[in-house]
């Protein structure tokens, strides 16, 4: 078998197994680590839990692409009469699936959304709302929508029909929220979490995390748009309510920030507004000692990992994984 052909079979096969023990990993804390998310900030909470459920996937392609991609091309010899045991090409088509599913479907999501944003352009007048966070399209409808799509170029969508039951305090509310969502880049959030495997197949665990990041993206929305303000934050929950009365046949978009979310949250959002609860504290210092401290890590790691010593016994354990049931 060709070099090239041994060489994606054993990537294949590797970044499935590892994204397999990794997944294990964590559908064993996803549901505690749910819980323990309650006690600390809605920005901090989701993005714990965002790294939880891109961990397997993440995970498993670095550790390919930094350990065995360079182990293997140093150390296996180009020898054409080499074969690749059915065990090996098994789990490489079950890793080659799983990605080729996950893409797809982040595919078909962007593609829908842009899909919605013609349809927005088309259907509706670009207006400018003072304090909207990208160009806003208002649409002569009764349906009620106010949502943010997009990721590049966002776009903003509002109804005629938010229009008349929001408030100008309210309305106002609503666009600090969805600035919010903007600021840290949820949509894109969104992509990663369609785009890449879940953290096992068929797995509850994967649902428990996204629903945990989707509450808590709502919650630092809403403390941001809130802005430590109990004016603001009775403005915001007088706005969720409004547009829930008449959100019956509010469109569902995978990859878009909608003012109410989800649903199922809109009572315990409702509720945590008008406790008036305060945004989180900046952290930025304290965020940089740690993102340094990472880096700094991930470097010694990787320096140790790129010793001939270590490829070489890298190498040993992918030659069994190449001829594995041959």
């Amino acid at each position: 078998m060709p070099f090239l052909a041994r060489f994606l079979f054993v990537s294949l096969a590797t970044c499935f197994l590892v994204h397999l023990a990794l997944g294990m990993i964590v559908s064993m804390i996803a549901r505690p680590a749910v819980h323990m998310a309650e006690r600390i900030r809605p920005h901090r909470a989701a993005c714990c839990l965002l790294a939880l459920r891109l961990l397997p996937a993440a995970g498993a392609a670095l550790i390919v692409a930094v350990v065995c991609v360079p182990s293997y091309l140093s150390n296996e010899p180009d020898a054409p009469t080499e074969t690749v045991g059915y065990g090996c090409m098994i789990v490489a088509l079950l890793g080659l699936g799983m990605w080729a599913a996950s893409i797809t479907r982040g595919l078909r999501a962007s593609a829908s959304s842009r899909s919605f944003a013609q349809r927005c352009g088309q259907a509706g007048h670009l207006a400018r709302l003072p304090g909207a966070p990208a160009p806003s399209y208002i649409l002569e409808s009764a349906a009620p929508l106010l949502v943010l799509a997009g990721i590049v170029r966002p776009r903003l969508a509002i109804s005629r029909g938010v229009l008349r039951v929001l408030t100008a305090e309210e309305l106002a509310a609503a666009l600090r929220h969805e600035r919010a969502h903007r600021s840290a880049h949820d949509n894109l959030k969104r992509l990663c979490i369609l785009a890449l495997p879940g953290v096992l197949p068929l797995a509850a665990s994967t649902r428990t995390l996204e629903n945990g990041w989707k509450k808590f993206a709502e919650w630092a929305a809403d403390d941001c748009a809130a802005g430590g303000s109990e004016r603001r934050s009775c403005a915001l929950a007088a706005a969720l309510v409004h547009v829930a009365r008449i959100a019956a046949d509010a469109p569902q978009l995978s990859l878009a920030s909608s003012l109410l979310g989800d649903t199922d949250q809109l009572a315990t959002r409702v509720d945590r507004l008008l406790r008036a609860a305060s945004p989180s504290p900046r952290l930025a210092g304290r965020s940089t000692l740690a993102l340094g401290a990472a880096l700094l890590t991930a470097g010694s790691l990787v320096a140790v990992i790129l010793q001939p010593a270590t490829l070489y016994s890298v190498h040993q354990v992918l030659e069994r994984l190449e001829h594995f049931v041959e």
